[in-house]
């Protein structure tokens, strides 16, 4: 069994490119949307979906067969045709120009596989199967989707903020590690949870950490 190394890239203004128009390509397109990636479709044909994000300047559609050449600049490729023979030559080229690619139909030929995902704001939980199949990892997603609701995209917006104040009020590391600790056991979660959180006032925020200190 082939084990993939799990990794988040940035690919924030990098030119992304998928070939095919098909499914399988819509959901590589809808993945990354969020990324800030620079996104071309290269297909003579493309999804209902595909066509409103292309009308609305959200990717750049090729309307043609993929072209060798057509990946030149790429940080990434999606090989995502109905045709083995159209991803062996996208596989190709992306290698001989050191582009990370990814075989829809044969994830193994691949650099990398694109995992099912489940988003929170600041939180991201990825599944992946290794091959055991799609029905599973939807299982598995679901599961993990109402193991880890809504509350958890504010709860760690106010984790983040504070600790962006402790950070800045707090020199020693020592107490910063401190507080940090308390204050993910300090049962936010649950009121957020419980609908009873009320955002902190700067005056709270200071009271709670001169308390924390003190203890």
């Amino acid at each position: 069994m082939q084990h993939f190394v799990p990794i988040s890239l940035n690919c924030n203004n990098k030119l992304c490119c998928v070939v095919g128009g098909g499914r399988i390509a819509e959901r590589k397109v809808k993945g990354m949307m969020e990324s800030g990636a620079s996104i071309t479709v290269i297909s003579p044909n493309i999804t209902p979906d595909l066509q409103v994000l292309a009308d609305h300047k959200q990717l750049h559609w090729v309307n043609r067969v993929y072209r060798e050449g057509d990946l030149q600049g790429a940080f990434l490729v999606y090989a995502a045709t109905n045709q083995r023979e159209v991803n062996n030559k996208v596989a190709h080229e992306a290698r001989q120009r050191g582009i990370l690619v990814n075989v829809a139909d044969r994830s193994e030929e691949g650099d990398f596989i694109t995992p099912g995902t489940i988003r929170r704001g600041r939180l991201t939980i990825s599944i992946s199967t290794e091959g055991a199949g799609p029905a599973v990892t939807a299982d598995i997603r679901s599961a993990l989707d109402k193991l880890f609701g809504s509350e958890y995209e504010p709860y760690l917006d106010f984790m983040h903020d504070m600790r962006q104040i402790i950070k800045r009020k707090i020199s020693s590391p020592q107490q910063r590690t401190k507080l940090l600790r308390r204050l993910a056991s300090s049962g936010i979660l649950e009121q957020i949870r419980r609908h009873e959180f009320m955002a902190w006032t700067e005056k709270e925020i200071d009271l709670w950490i001169a308390q924390n200190q003190e203890e």
